[in-house]
């Protein structure tokens, strides 16, 4: 099965933030940053504008000091859209999305927020679980870890990096309490 387009949601939410923004001012964000966990090219980006005004999800706005500047904001179409992809279950399938959610939530409160946290937290636990049973089972002694060290030194990162996840999962959820 195919997989969701995820531009059309990010571009959204990045409008959404700001009311209003060129397309360069988008491709800009994708720079900074959005960029520092999601990726799009400047010839990703035009398209998908396109498409989104012709679903409505967006409308465009000529400026009237430069006639080849357009300004792009989100229609009530585009914010349902918005806030029904961020509302969307996040797991193990497509827990990539988890930050690019979390970016476009502003209010610290937010109920969708605490959700994302909550089902991060789920999946990070089942991938710890995962690793240290992996762990138990390839390293059992000694000699196997000595023999397969750097193996053993990934999969004891790669559980060091799940348990800090899960950490911070944890502190934030408190917050909600």
């Amino acid at each position: 099965m195919p997989k969701k387009r995820i531009l059309p949601f990010v571009i959204l939410g990045l409008i959404n933030n700001e009311e209003q923004l060129t397309g360069y001012q988008i491709s800009q964000e994708f720079k900074n940053e959005i960029g520092e966990f999601w990726y799009a090219s400047h010839s990703q980006i035009y398209p998908e504008l396109q498409r989104m005004l012709d679903d409505n999800w967006i409308t465009s706005i000529d400026d009237k000091n430069d006639s080849r500047r357009t300004f792009y904001k989100i229609t009530s179409d585009g914010e349902s859209n918005l806030l029904n992809w961020l509302k969307e279950p996040v797991n193990d399938q497509n827990d990539e999305l988890t930050p690019l959610k979390m970016f476009f939530i502003k209010d610290g409160k937010s109920p969708i927020l605490k959700s994302l946290i909550e089902q991060d937290l789920e999946v990070h636990q089942k991938k710890l679980d995962h690793l240290q049973e992996r762990l138990k089972s390839i390293f059992s002694d000694d000699q196997t870890i000595s023999d397969n060290y750097g193996h053993y030194l990934v999969l004891t990162r790669a559980i060091e990096r799940e348990a800090n996840h899960l950490k911070w999962n944890k502190t934030n959820l408190k917050k909600f309490s």
